[in-house]
């Protein structure tokens, strides 16, 4: 069996492709892989270090604003796709795959729709609540689409054939007990935060947490907190916390850079602020953790804030757009959950009740029928 998997850009696009090439691996112990990348994106680096091969091709999205830049850009991007068709061809025909999977980004689009015209079973996984233009323009094209959410089928084409998988999570996150991950940190049994804003960090997060670290530790509140403070935060927030005297780590609080350990830190956590990516999210569905969402406005299609809501109408969630974040309002609402944890329990119940739990089962299944 021959598995061909185009997706990129972000690590959103490129851990599923990861996962569903796992989870064939499962059920297919000798099949053949190939990945398709762009090669200035994560994917260069991330697929290779997982072991597996890549074949590059260049694309770039268009930039809808007006600028010189940008001008500059879309003729980059307008030359890459004159090309992209016959490169994509040349992957697949060299390849020949049994079955070709797209996950997202730019890249997926030309080498997807390449091999769904040459007659390869094909599907796409869309991870998010408001699907991306590639995927929403390849759903027409390939045989079937695996959606995280519900929510997401309205965005697309009423006739194409779907199944609400979910979202691979990663196993060793399941793996690891509340107490088991309290002795690893060093914490007692008491309220546990964790906050964070992914890899590079985010500006918001990591001032709002500055003040609620303050709040607490000046408050001498029963309360632990792991943060993550990202690329962005290497200089300015260990700087914040020396002019409030609080230490990066002690037996309540532990500062990073970044979090190596997520499954210990999800664990521990008895409530998560964070960004809403659709790994994130799928990860606290998983786990039942209730969250504080700040979605980044800065992505395409504003999908994150899309992503945060279904948690949040099903009350999983606080969804609050970076906008309205204030220090003191993000205190309030942590101050009202620490105060009430029967309402932290149900968000928790919510939180659990909207995973995914045969996600594996679902996309083999999905796969399994296209090879049929």
């Amino acid at each position: 069996m021959k598995v061909l998997l185009a997706g990129g850009g972000t690590g959103g696009h490129i851990n599923p492709a990861l996962a569903i090439a796992g989870i064939i691996r499962k059920h297919v112990p000798d099949a053949e892989f190939l990945f398709a990348g762009t090669p200035n994106g994560m994917e260069a680096k991330l697929i290779p270090q997982a072991g597996y091969p890549i074949e590059f091709i260049k694309v770039a999205g268009f930039q809808r604003k007006i600028s010189l830049e940008n001008i500059g850009r879309n003729i980059k991007a307008l030359y890459y796709l004159a090309g992209s068709g016959r490169r994509a061809k040349q992957i697949v025909q060299e390849f020949s795959p049994d079955i070709a999977i797209g996950t997202g980004g730019y890249v997926a689009g030309p080498v997807i729709r390449m091999a769904a015209k040459m007659g390869i079973p094909s599907a796409i996984h869309e991870q998010n609540a408001y699907p991306g233009v590639t995927n929403k323009l390849l759903a027409k094209e390939v045989n079937h689409v695996m959606l995280t959410v519900e929510e997401a089928l309205k965005y697309f084409d009423p006739d194409i054939k779907y199944t609400v998988t979910g979202l691979p999570v990663r196993a060793e996150l399941l793996q690891k007990t509340r107490t088991q991950a309290r002795a690893e940190l060093g914490f007692n049994d008491d309220f546990c935060i964790l906050s964070f804003g992914g890899s590079l960090g985010a500006g918001c997060i990591n001032d709002t947490m500055a003040e609620v670290l303050k709040w607490h530790v000046s408050e001498k509140l029963n309360m632990n907190h792991i943060h993550g403070y990202g690329g962005m935060g290497k200089e300015t927030f260990p700087a914040k916390m020396k002019e409030y005297g609080i230490p990066m780590k002690n037996s309540r609080i532990r500062i990073t850079e970044y979090i190596n350990d997520m499954d210990t830190c999800m664990a521990a956590a008895d409530l998560v602020v964070c960004r809403s990516g659709a790994n994130a999210l799928a990860e606290l569905e998983a786990l039942g953790k209730p969250s504080i969402l700040i979605p980044s406005p800065i992505v395409a299609g504003n999908h994150q804030y899309h992503n945060a809501m279904v948690l949040g109408k099903a009350g999983a969630a606080i969804v609050i757009e970076q906008k309205d974040v204030t220090s003191q309002d993000m205190i309030e609402k942590i101050k009202n959950l620490y105060q009430d944890r029967e309402k932290l329990r149900s968000m928790a119940r919510n939180a659990a009740a909207l995973a995914v739990r045969d996600t594996e089962d679902r996309i083999w299944n999905v796969i399994a029928s296209l090879m049929k």
